[in-house]
């Protein structure tokens, strides 16, 4: 890993939403340089989900030898990110970093986000970069080390990033349009750069959407605490760059990346607005124990049976008590292709059960997605969020749950 320096000794980070997952392992990179962090987040309270609160970050941030300051913010609240800030004055005589860090996710498409999504998403990712910058930026400019730093992606105009999500690649695009003004209009004041990883980075978050079995595709957040590391103690004249987390820890002399994954070579999962190609990575996963139980399309079983038809049966003898208490979701699969039809798995009512036509109850999930496509996703052949992120696969309603689907589909794939 990137090591530490000691140029942060006593420079003032402001970092929203650090009291977990990335926003606090850039907190603790700086504070074992010797830094001031103020925490600037909403929980104060143990959430009953998400483990962390601004004050157990404080903790950890003082252990790890810098000063913290928690403090109350929602940074949709003009009032509490101004008061958050003069405290942060007050206590450590200025600022000389901002990360923007807060974000707010909805993965759903257009007709399935209600505008309470959209306002929030805009309002904490958009808007809450924009005002936590337009508070900070006076004090920004007394700094010599002057950073400003968004967690957002590259500008990327590539069709396939908007279509599934509208609103939250607008969101996440506002921050970074925030990146592209603010870096040319205090040039020479303020360096104004994005970060974004390069694979999917595991946080609470993930533990709770998606579980073990996504979790092994993913990056520690140490590995975005580093690159963030290595922005922030450039010089002013680093400024309007959209950064990539490896590309940038390579130039670094960083070779060995298995360090930062949290299953040492297993394939990871590439994020979003990055073009790569999803059926290289899903080939790449096979490579690594993936299950092919059926191979061109054709039941290996069985010549008799269509391979949806087989799928299904082997999902139903795989469902049991533990898997309907884990999840607890209703999951309608409707299919075109070569065996067009409409399918459910019940995962939320007393034993579970699989059965063709609509659900007796209304579905919490809805997939559509080609029947080929389907048995490749249920044999481990193509992992569900390379098929929504390709397009191959149509999702509406509760995503938290159609991440827990492809967490069980990691258990079921050495039964099918």
């Amino acid at each position: 890993m990137l090591p530490n320096t000691g140029r942060l000794a006593g420079c003032t980070l402001f970092i929203t939403g650090a009291s977990r997952g990335i926003g606090k392992a850039i907190a603790l990179k700086a504070a074992r340089d010797g830094a001031n962090v103020v925490i600037a987040a909403k929980t104060s309270e143990p959430h009953p989900k998400l483990p962390g609160t601004i004050y157990t970050a404080a903790e950890e941030i003082e252990a790890a030898g810098g000063k913290a300051l928690p403090c109350i913010v929602d940074v949709r609240d003009e009032n509490q990110i101004s008061e958050a800030v003069e405290k942060a004055v007050k206590t450590f005589g200025g600022i000389d970093i901002l990360v923007n860090n807060a974000s707010a996710i909805s993965l759903t498409n257009t007709l399935d986000t209600p505008m309470k999504k959209v306002d929030l998403m805009m309002g904490i990712n958009t808007r809450g970069a924009y005002l936590t910058s337009k508070i900070c930026i006076p004090y920004l400019k007394r700094s010599k080390v002057a950073h400003i730093l968004n967690l957002s992606p590259p500008l990327n105009l590539n069709p396939v990033w908007f279509k599934n999500h509208c609103a939250y690649t607008i969101a996440k695009y506002g921050m970074s349009m925030c990146v592209l003004g603010m870096a040319e209009e205090f040039k020479g004041e303020i360096a104004v750069n994005a970060l974004w990883p390069k694979t999917a980075i595991h946080t609470a978050a993930m533990d709770m959407l998606g579980g073990s079995e996504v979790n092994k595709q993913c990056r520690t957040a140490d590995i975005m605490a580093d690159a963030a590391y290595s922005i922030l103690i450039k010089p002013r004249s680093y400024t309007g760059n959209f950064v990539i987390d490896e590309e940038l820890l390579k130039t670094e002399g960083i070779k060995d990346f298995d360090v930062y994954a949290v299953s040492p070579g297993h394939p990871l999962l590439p994020d979003f607005f990055l073009d790569a190609n999803p059926d290289d990575v899903t080939s790449k996963i096979e490579e690594h124990g993936g299950t092919a139980a059926f191979k061109d399309g054709k039941s290996v079983a069985s010549s008799t049976k269509g391979p949806v038809v087989e799928t299904f049966t082997l999902i139903e003898k795989s469902i049991n008590k533990d898997a309907v208490k884990s999840v607890q979701g209703v999951y309608q699969f409707v299919l075109s292709g070569s065996e067009e039809g409409t399918w459910y798995m019940d995962l939320k009512n007393d034993k579970g059960g699989v059965g063709k036509g609509d659900p007796p109850i209304k579905p919490d999930v809805v997939m559509s997605m080609d029947s080929e496509d389907f048995v490749k996703m249920f044999t481990g052949k193509m992992k569900p969020t390379m098929a929504f992120m390709s397009g191959k696969l149509k999702i509406k309603g509760n995503m938290g749950l159609a991440m827990k689907l492809e967490a069980l589909m990691g258990r079921m794939n050495s039964k099918l």
